[in-house]
């Protein structure tokens, strides 16, 4: 298997209408966390994840996120973008459209979280499975947000986001792995949900689990985003030689 993970789409289009209080003017992407935008952060830990090439689903202020972003280069990457168009398509319909700008399988961020861990050992794990989906999944009973996950030998049962049920004790961590060929039935251009997928795929036991141990970030809130301006201020100063 080859070290390089495959592409990455960074769904980029939400409104972070949750956030218009504290940064009314800039998109999500470009709120600025630890002294610089969020997107820059993401990017540095996809390009020292072995990632070479992201997609940018983006929407909302776009031009804002591509005059800072480019083509990647300036982050060791090679960056491109797909467009909602003139209506939102969410997050299905918009990895749905850029599905022509990656290979065989790719991975799925949301472009609020940081998810500091190793990204290798997810992707040996959907070689090894050989299912057409991958979930990670953090063990939560509730902590963070709302368990909404069944993790059992190695798969994901059960996911359940708005009325989860008691025996769950797993979150979807926000980094997702799909063959091309999961998706590629959906029509183009119809807005959908992701979870729309998800629950296709586990249905037919085509969702395999991976655990992870390192909490999540993200900045979906004024509060996560005061938690993850401080963990990426501490995690640079941990850094800094001489500190």
């Amino acid at each position: 298997m080859s070290s390089e993970f495959p592409p990455v789409i960074i769904l980029c289009g939400g409104l972070g209408t949750r956030l218009k209080d504290v940064v009314p003017d800039v998109p999500k992407a470009m709120v600025s966390v630890a002294g610089m935008p969020f997107i820059a952060h993401q990017l540095q830990l996809l390009a020292r994840e072995n990632v070479r090439h992201v997609v940018l689903c983006v929407s909302h202020m776009q031009e804002q996120i591509e005059q800072f972003v480019g083509d990647g280069a300036a982050f060791g990457l090679d960056v491109s973008y797909s467009y909602d168009g003139p209506y939102k398509l969410g997050t299905g319909g918009a990895v749905r459209k850029a599905l022509p700008l990656v290979g065989e399988e790719f991975a799925v961020l949301y472009g609020d979280t940081y998810l500091d861990i190793p990204f290798a050992p997810v992707y040996q794990t959907f070689r090894d499975q050989g299912r057409l989906g991958l979930m990670t999944v953090l063990e939560n009973h509730d902590r963070w947000d709302k368990s909404n996950i069944l993790f059992r030998d190695g798969a994901v049962k059960i996911y359940e986001k708005n009325s989860p049920l008691k025996e769950m004790r797993h979150i979807d961590y926000g980094l997702i792995i799909i063959s091309s060929q999961a998706i590629a039935a959906f029509p183009l251009n119809e807005p959908f949900d992701l979870t729309v997928l998800f629950k296709q795929l586990i249905d037919a036991d085509q969702m395999s689990g991976h655990e992870v141990f390192n909490r999540f970030y993200e900045i979906g809130t004024a509060q996560a985003l005061m938690e993850t301006d401080q963990y990426l201020r501490d995690k640079v100063r941990s850094s800094t030689p001489g500190r």
